[in-house]
């Protein structure tokens, strides 16, 4: 169903089963994948005339900017006011929280989560199962203002704290853990805890145990926390 209040230009690509609320505006060189739900107050294909792909299965809350040259794996979902610039490229169901913004020239994995007030800067690499947790900013220009830009490197499985700060051209490493209120300025090792300003390996993940009482080691956290993710990728977790 297509709100008489929303605008679709001549040319937008719209499949089957598809709700576009009122008041959003979709341009001539967006493609909506199917069972999709666009809220109110959106505008899809701005800034370009590049293809923006909007795969099945998506939801795009209130507000939401998509600029085109983008696309998305199947499952995409935001929250509310969130912008996504050119050139983002992102694997299958990437959650992105209200007023979190990615600034384009990304690539994005699989089955990404990044919370409410998220800053991901141009040029970021994020990996799969990704958290990003409120506040978190990823920074690109190492003395700015300059035209000189670094991407940040996220790697598989990372999980970051809220209100930390990643300096431009680090590399956080597969399995690490960066504690809230940090600031990394240089690159991380697998599988261990920073935290700080700035932040210094503290110790093994492995080592922080759950507070619920059993004691059982907190990460990695696949172990342990299976909400939202498929039963075959779960499974392949608990084998080790």
């Amino acid at each position: 169903m297509i709100n008489s209040m929303a605008v679709i230009e001549d040319g937008a690509e719209i499949s089957d089963n598809v709700f576009i609320d009122a008041y959003t505006i979709i341009r001539k060189n967006v493609s909506i994948g199917r069972n999709t739900r666009i809220e109110a107050f959106c505008e899809l294909g701005s800034g370009n005339s590049d293809k923006l792909i909007i795969p099945d299965n998506s939801i795009i809350r209130s507000h939401s900017v998509f600029y085109g040259g983008s696309c998305f794996g199947e499952g995409l979902e935001t929250g509310h006011r969130v912008t996504i610039r050119e050139n983002t490229k992102a694997g299958i169901n990437l959650r992105v929280g209200t007023q979190s913004d990615i600034q384009g020239d990304c690539i994005i994995g699989n089955y990404n989560r990044f919370h409410s007030n998220v800053h991901i800067s141009k040029h970021t690499l994020i990996g799969s199962f990704v958290w990003l947790f409120p506040f978190v900013v990823t920074t690109n220009d190492p003395h700015p203002p300059s035209d000189f830009l670094q991407g940040v490197v996220i790697k598989d499985y990372v999980a970051i704290s809220t209100m930390s700060v990643i300096l431009p051209g680090v590399t956080i490493a597969k399995n690490s853990i960066v504690g809230a209120h940090s600031k990394v300025t240089r690159d991380t090792e697998e599988g261990y805890l920073y935290s700080g300003n700035p932040a210094k390996k503290t110790c093994a993940a492995e080592r922080i145990r759950l507070k619920d009482g059993s004691r059982r080691p907190a990460y990695p956290w696949t172990q342990h926390f299976h909400t939202g993710y498929p039963e075959e990728i779960t499974q392949l977790w608990k084998q080790g």
